[in-house]
């Protein structure tokens, strides 16, 4: 867009004095281009400068932020979309302040890019925007941090391997998160325990059903779920181990069947396509707690004075805006591992694996997905040109951002698996 070429940033992040804010903007400082024309954008201009002030350490003779003050008003917002060709925004929970941001870009042609997990907001943020984004040419990417980058671009790695190797579709794929140490931040406990006081259990439910965020409707599974996976929440894969609930999976799985829509639907992935998500465990009766601490805990969330009780302890964990420490953060590990079975009418269809892996914060790689990707639309005019605009996935920005990611030192693997005889 020749417009948002000529504006004054490359660049605007939103948030940047919040815990995720802050460390993707350590990743801008030491990692992206010396030359790049960006800005902190918040409320404060005294805590913004604290941060800009900070980042000088990392880096002296690279160009250093300006500061945008800004309020979430959609005017305030307005503006400031102009003046930038891409914001990353960190402002959660996104339910509750970021709507007008999403609006503003996508009035204006101003990429968008941020790392929510919350479904219902990403649904409606659909209805309302992705054709006023589609005429602006804005390219919006909701759910781009950990939920739900992995998993989405695992699944189209092993759709494409399988497409350019095999010549096939792809049937299934199953995820497992098959480890993970970290903990949360107050933003993420504080949006996980408020989102039900914004949406009704109705739209929540509405939002959450099977291919609700794809743009097509998606198949329904030809396989039978065994009786016993259903009740006790455990299942067991050749590949994977034995898996449980995984409580990020309702998102990814989400995000992952929109990708298969806005590729293109049945001539994608294919016309069979289904994709599960767990987590891994070392027993089925270690996967059965899990699996009943999370319906507890869900079961909790839907009854309002149980909910407050448990916002009342989050924010007693961290408040928003805190998380863990620098040095807890370098023990953090996160790995996430897919199967794909081609779609394949015979006894043993062929295979293919994949692992997504980051050694270190899970906050700072959540960052890492917010600069890399911003650096994807900034230098890659063809994939921004033929993407056009709406409220996308992080899959389409594909290969070029599996290439960034590795070499911020994200680990992505995947092979075809040995004919079985």
């Amino acid at each position: 867009m020749a417009l948002a070429k000529s504006r004054t940033y490359d660049l605007i992040l939103l948030g940047a004095t919040g815990y995720t804010g802050k460390l993707c903007a350590e990743h801008i400082a030491t990692s992206l281009p010396t030359d790049l024309k960006w800005a902190v954008s918040g409320r404060s201009h005294e805590r913004l400068a604290s941060i800009v002030e900070n980042l000088k350490c990392y880096n002296v003779q690279r160009v250093q932020p300006n500061i945008e003050v800004v309020t979430l008003s959609l005017d305030d917002l307005r503006s400031l979309a102009k003046k930038t060709r891409i914001i990353l925004n960190t402002v959660g929970p996104y339910y509750k302040y970021s709507s007008p941001v999403v609006q503003a870009c996508a009035e204006n042609g101003t990429h968008y890019l941020d790392v929510t997990g919350e479904t219902p907001w990403v649904y409606e943020m659909i209805q309302k925007h992705h054709d006023t984004a589609k005429e602006s040419g804005a390219i919006i990417i909701p759910e781009i941090g950990l939920e739900s980058a992995p998993s989405d671009l695992l699944a189209w790695t092993l759709a494409t391997l399988i497409r350019k190797e095999l010549s096939l579709n792809t049937r299934e794929v199953i995820a497992s998160v098959h480890q993970v140490n970290s903990q949360p931040s107050g933003g993420t406990l504080a949006t996980a325990t408020g989102i039900l006081d914004h949406y009704s259990l109705a739209e929540f439910m509405k939002s959450s059903a099977p291919w609700a965020l794809s743009p097509v409707t998606g198949p329904k599974s030809s396989k039978t779920v065994p009786l016993a996976t259903k009740l006790l929440g455990v299942r067991k894969t050749q590949h994977l181990g034995t898996l449980t609930t995984s409580i990020a999976a309702g998102p990814n799985v989400a995000i992952v069947q929109r990708s298969w829509g806005l590729l293109g639907g049945p001539k994608s992935y294919g016309p069979h396509f289904q994709y599960h998500e767990y987590m891994r465990v070392k027993n089925s009766l270690a996967g059965f707690i899990i699996h009943a601490a999370v319906c507890l805990t869900s079961l909790v969330m839907a009854v309002p004075p149980l909910r407050w009780l448990m916002q009342w302890a989050a924010h007693n964990i961290y408040a928003p805006g805190q998380g863990a420490s620098k040095e807890a953060n370098a023990k953090d590990v996160f790995e996430l591992r897919a199967i794909a079975e081609a779609d394949q009418d015979v006894p043993n269809p062929r295979m293919a694996m994949a692992k997504f892996r980051y050694d270190g914060g899970i906050y700072y790689l959540t960052g890492v997905f917010l600069a890399e990707a911003a650096m994807v639309l900034l230098t890659n005019d063809d994939l921004t040109t033929h993407l056009a605009g709406g409220l996308l996935t992080s899959a389409m920005l594909g290969q070029p951002f599996i290439d960034r990611l590795r070499n911020a030192g994200v680990s992505l693997e995947s092979r075809i698996m040995p004919q079985k005889q």
